[in-house]
């Protein structure tokens, strides 16, 4: 008897926005595996443009640690914070653990300080989360 291939289960993260979603000024936010899968998205951000963002950010992702390598000549490069500026408004991403990121779009009279300080807070109880989950295992036997 074969059995299915295991895959890991992405446990809904969207809880974790919350609380950047109460901010002044903020529109959106999205939890992105590095892969560019959505993990967890705001209410008003409906599936298929959240999968749109997640592709992109994967992307946006990879070209700012590419671009930090050649420019600073460091093979290894940890991004801490991207952050893009548009006629729309602002989007901010920051690392959120193993191969993910949180990222969140605001107007652009938003507290950007406010935004990334919460976005740290909420990166910080995500991870707590993580290590407080006892470990499961994802396909029934």
């Amino acid at each position: 008897m074969t059995h299915p291939a295991r895959r890991p289960v992405h446990e809904d993260m969207s809880w974790v926005l919350g609380p950047l979603l109460e901010l002044p000024h903020v529109v959106h936010a999205a939890v992105i595996s590095g892969d560019g899968l959505i993990q967890g998205r705001s209410p008003g951000l409906e599936r298929e443009p959240a999968e749109g963002v997640a592709a992109m950010m994967s992307a946006l992702q990879g070209a700012a640690r590419t671009t930090t390598a050649a420019f600073s000549g460091a093979e290894d490069v940890r991004l801490r914070q991207t952050v893009v500026e548009s006629d729309r408004g602002w989007v901010f991403a920051i690392p959120a653990g193993e191969n993910t990121c949180l990222a969140v779009f605001a107007a652009h009279d938003v507290n950007m300080r406010v935004v990334t300080h919460q976005m740290q807070v909420q990166v910080a109880t995500l991870g707590a989360k993580a290590m407080s989950s006892p470990p499961r295992d994802d396909v029934p036997a």
